[in-house]
């Protein structure tokens, strides 16, 4: 996979068939947005895109993608708080006239005090025949009329971590590829976001057996080959370690802001978090780095709402806030009354829970149960997502329901949150199969369970944020860093993780680099900052 740069756009390409195309929208900033597309022939091809239905402004250069070969273009001039229009036209290098895809569309980062929707669905389940792909489809046309601005899976797409020690990576490839044409058919308008479960086998503990061969790297190098995950920049940030064999920046858990509301995705399952393949009690952690990292985005954060998103709570088990008051997420042992945070966690600053309430986080979303329930501990909701493709509606309900607390519902769905200035308001909305809606209980779309979260006082105060720039890039001889903190350290990487330069200076010898592109990390205080850099001698 390589990437190429033109003004506007970032179109990562793709394609299954001669006859199939589909776009997957991925990493939406304030000022790019990257589409995904799937052509089963080698193929050139055009982006026209504007601000109007139907009228293109703009359009990128001709491009030709080899057949199944996925293309990455960085587009970055749009404007924020802005709705854009697109289609793509493409033809065989030998014919003579162009195809068409439909228009398509996509926001740019709402601005604060502008209105949007999201959606999150979670365990679709299909590679292991649990999800059921007609209904899944469903629940994703479901999706499409609330016409979000982005949806969020919790984990546990594409699987299988049910032979971990003989999977190969041909397998892998061919599991992330088969949720392209799903997805594909509403995410040419709804960028997607992956939240990893215990499923994608994206674990320390299976990182660590015979690598770079085996599970955990080969289902990364999947993942991030069809299916572009944020990674810290001037927009995002997130994980800043880079991973050896060609990993690199792993995209596992991130964080952004998105109109009044700020979002973070964690990854219970990588970062120093898995001591074996199923860790329990005080053997699982979310690792210091992304603890300190959820904890400095959570204090440094003005956003009038927080919403936190993960697998699950502590990565396994079953259920919501019982979870939450133990362990390293609430500190208490399991008879719920020995305290030993401290004694066990003596570089933490607190347990995950007290985080969330010390710095106004209102909603925690989570999947692996399959069932919808809504809880509440210490005013932070608790909120568990069904399965999206579940046919029998009761999966999740018989197997783990008695879990939770309370608002337990049975049903196969997707979560629909609506942003406003006033509220957040969360719908539980309903996919029923025809067949299934005959009797008239219920119909496809219903909504089963509503209910409306406001703004938190957290008494935080305003804090400047020095986002670093680098100059002139491409860059020759010498390279800048611009910014007004004092540099901490930064480090000059392979896009294979190979460490190549190290230093302080804001200025930076270059001129025995080789031409290509590598990957600047620039560490401030307790944030560190990721540059793609191009050596150009």
């Amino acid at each position: 996979m390589y990437r190429k740069t033109i003004l506007l756009i970032f179109l990562s390409v793709i394609f299954i068939s001669a006859k199939s195309q589909n776009i997957i929208l991925g990493r939406p900033t304030d000022s790019s947005i990257t589409l995904s597309i799937l052509f089963g022939e080698t193929s050139e091809f055009i982006v026209e895109y504007g601000t109007s239905a139907g009228i293109y402004q703009f359009n990128s250069v001709s491009f030709q993608a080899n057949a199944n070969i996925p293309e990455e273009i960085d587009l970055i001039s749009l404007n924020a708080n802005t709705r854009y229009f697109y289609r793509v036209k493409y033809k065989s290098p030998i014919a003579s006239f162009y195809n068409f895809t439909p228009e398509y569309t996509f926001s740019t980062q709402k601005a604060k005090g502008n209105g949007f929707t999201f959606t999150i669905e979670a365990d679709e389940h299909l590679y292991d025949k649990k999800g059921i792909p007609s209904i899944y489809n469903l629940c994703l046309k479901n999706q499409a009329k609330d016409k979000p601005d982005f949806m969020i899976s919790l984990g546990d797409i594409f699987g299988d971590d049910h032979n971990p020690n003989t999977i190969t990576a041909s397998d892998l490839d061919e599991l992330h590829k088969y949720y392209r044409p799903y997805l594909g058919s509403i995410c040419h308008s709804v960028p997607f976001y992956v939240c990893l479960g215990n499923h994608e086998g994206e674990n320390d503990f299976y990182k660590l057996k015979t690598p770079p061969n085996n599970l955990s790297i080969n289902a990364t190098l999947a993942r991030k080959y069809y299916y572009p995950n944020p990674f810290p920049n001037n927009f995002y940030t997130g994980n800043t370690e880079v991973e050896p064999y060609g990993v690199g920046l792993p995209e596992n858990y991130y964080a952004w802001n998105w109109g009044d509301a700020l979002f973070i995705v964690l990854d219970v399952y990588r970062d120093q978090c898995d001591t074996s393949a199923k860790p329990k009690n005080w053997e699982w952690s979310l690792g210091l780095p992304q603890y300190n990292w959820l904890k400095n985005t959570l204090e440094n954060s003005q956003a009038k709402y927080k919403f936190v998103f993960a697998h699950h709570i502590r990565g396994q088990g079953r259920g919501g806030i019982t979870n939450a008051k133990l362990f390293e997420w609430g500190g208490y042992e399991a008879n719920g009354t020995s305290y030993t945070f401290a004694s066990n966690r003596p570089n933490f600053a607190k347990p995950i829970h007290q985080l969330f309430i010390d710095n106004g986080v209102n909603i925690f979303f989570q999947g692996h149960d399959h069932v919808f329930a809504h809880e509440v501990l210490d005013g932070i909701t608790y909120q568990a997502v069904p399965m999206p493709s579940d046919s029998t509606y009761q999966i999740g309900k018989l197997a783990n329901a008695d879990a939770y607390t309370s608002d337990t519902l049975d049903g196969t769905g997707h979560i629909r949150v609506s942003v406003s200035a006033q509220e957040v308001k969360v719908d539980y909305v309903r996919a029923y199969l025809p067949a299934d809606t005959l009797n008239g209980l219920h119909k496809n779309g219903e909504v089963a369970f509503s209910y409306t979260v406001h703004a938190k006082n957290t008494n935080i105060s305003e804090s400047f944020k020095d986002v670093p720039s680098i100059y002139p890039n491409p860059a020759k001889d010498n390279l800048t860093i611009q910014c007004n903190s004092t540099i901490i350290e930064w480090n000059i990487f392979s896009l294979f993780g190979e460490k190549i330069l190290t230093g302080k200076d804001k200025n930076i010898n270059t001129e025995f680099l080789a031409n290509g592109v590598y990957i600047l990390k620039i560490k401030l205080d307790n944030l560190a900052y990721f540059k793609k850099v191009i050596i150009q001698n």
